[in-house]
């Protein structure tokens, strides 16, 4: 119970001059005297969809015991501070991603990912993904609905006679409408907090270093002047992380700031690590002020070529997937897989260190990571490396290994998740019943 002198809506802006800042939740948001259960700001439960091609390295993935206090495997070994957090769900298997034309493997991976629905090779249709449907539940009071991120640049040539809307995007709104991957670290910061007006406008704000919180200044002073202690560094820290977010923006446009000046911002950073990291802070960001309270992120494409050569493996990703079973080969490849973990687990972190009502963002997320594929080398599609993160505002127990039967299919977990949002369902893509987590 939070007892407070003042009482601010939820929903309170700040505004400036292109600029709409949503705020955290505050103390001063919970009327006195008044369970924080019983207002309308009860934390509501924040949903990310991560995916990873190419599938793991299963043996280093698998926990050896299921149930609770299991040993954490190699590639999951950064989030063993989170175990608490942590429920593997091992033997669950994508068979609508299976087909006669073993060479499309690739092509239907992302699409079935978050649907279990077809791909179908001369149209693109695949079916609506579990993160729209949970939007359009728990989401609807948000600035945006949903965020689709990605870290590499959209496909235009994908192969295997199937769309290129299959490889580019993992959320389908409708089965016939993909929703576009935005991988520009500038065009979601500008999204998510206003863009300044035109190009000329964003232009000069570059080159002048200004930040989009300049603008709205003084009505933060005059909120913090009334705010509790508490409140007023919660404020503070959150100002101090956009600004943040914005200052390692400005380093990228620096260095390629040229005369002509397009219509769409531009700024990617280099390196994977820096690019996924700034993503995952803009989403911590968007999750806090709950400018969303839905997103999926594509860590790269089925085929991608990318190397990651912090992982200690400088192979291509896909090259690398395909290890022929060797046992070193497939060492090897588990180095990629436990360094992408890596970068999940900076973003773990980040939401376990940001106060979320009365408790943190993690105990109130509920993350999806894994891929819809098993070993690579075989192009299978089970039994797959899946893990949920989070407390799912108290419907997640975590620090367990779940081992359903074999060839179980993802769409139970899906189902089951939509349940845990309390979005209650019969029946999602190919599902045969709800899995119970």
């Amino acid at each position: 119970m939070f007892i407070t002198k003042r009482h601010l809506s939820r929903r309170t802006f700040l505004r400036g001059a292109g600029v709409t800042l949503s705020l955290p939740l505050l103390e001063s948001m919970v009327p006195a005297l008044t369970p924080l259960r019983l207002t309308a700001a009860t934390p509501r439960t924040r949903l990310a969809c991560i995916y990873v091609p190419h599938g793991a390295t299963m043996y280093k993935w698998t926990p050896g015991t299921d149930g609770r206090g299991f040993a954490m495997p190699e590639i999951l070994s950064p989030l063993e501070k989170y175990q608490d957090k942590l429920t593997v769900v091992s033997n669950l298997f994508h068979a609508s991603a299976t087909g006669a034309d073993a060479g499309a493997e690739h092509a239907r991976s992302a699409a079935i990912y978050l649907s279990g629905g077809r791909p179908q090779k001369n149209a693109v249709r695949v079916g609506v993904t579990m993160d729209q449907i949970a939007a359009a539940q728990i989401s609807q009071d948000t600035p945006l609905p949903s965020l689709e991120l990605g870290i590499e640049d959209v496909s235009l040539s994908c192969g295997a006679g199937y769309g290129c809307a299959y490889f580019n995007t993992i959320s389908w709104r409708t089965p016939t409408a993909p929703l576009p991957v935005e991988n520009n670290p500038q065009a979601v910061f500008e999204k998510l907090f206003g863009d300044g007006g035109t190009t000329e406008q964003r232009l000069g704000r570059k080159r002048e270093d200004r930040s989009i919180l300049d603008s709205i200044r003084e009505q933060a002073r005059a909120l913090q002047s009334g705010l509790p202690a508490s409140d007023r560094a919660r404020v503070g820290a959150y100002l101090d992380d956009i600004r943040e977010i914005e200052r390692r923006i400005q380093t990228v446009l620096q260095r390629g700031e040229t005369q002509n000046v397009p219509a769409a911002p531009v700024g990617i950073p280099e390196a994977f690590e820096d690019h996924v990291k700034l993503m995952y802070d803009m989403l911590a960001v968007a999750y806090q002020s709950e400018t969303t309270r839905v997103a999926t992120l594509m860590y790269a494409k089925d085929l991608s070529p990318a190397s990651y050569p912090n992982s200690g493996n400088r192979g291509g990703f896909h090259g690398a997937s395909h290890h022929a079973n060797v046992r070193d080969r497939m060492d090897q490849f588990a180095q990629i897989n436990k360094y992408h973990v890596q970068m999940f687990e900076a973003f773990v972190s980040r939401l376990a260190a940001t106060s979320d009502g009365d408790g943190s963002l993690l105990d109130h997320s509920m993350l999806l990571y894994g891929s819809s594929m098993s070993n690579g080398n075989q192009h299978d599609h089970g039994p797959l490396p899946l893990i949920l993160v989070g407390g799912a505002s108290g419907q997640l127990q975590g620090n367990r290994h779940i081992q359903p039967k074999e060839q179980t299919p993802m769409s139970n977990l899906l189902l089951a998740m939509l349940d845990k949002l309390d979005v209650h369902q019969d029946s999602f893509g190919d599902s045969t019943g709800k899995l119970e987590i």
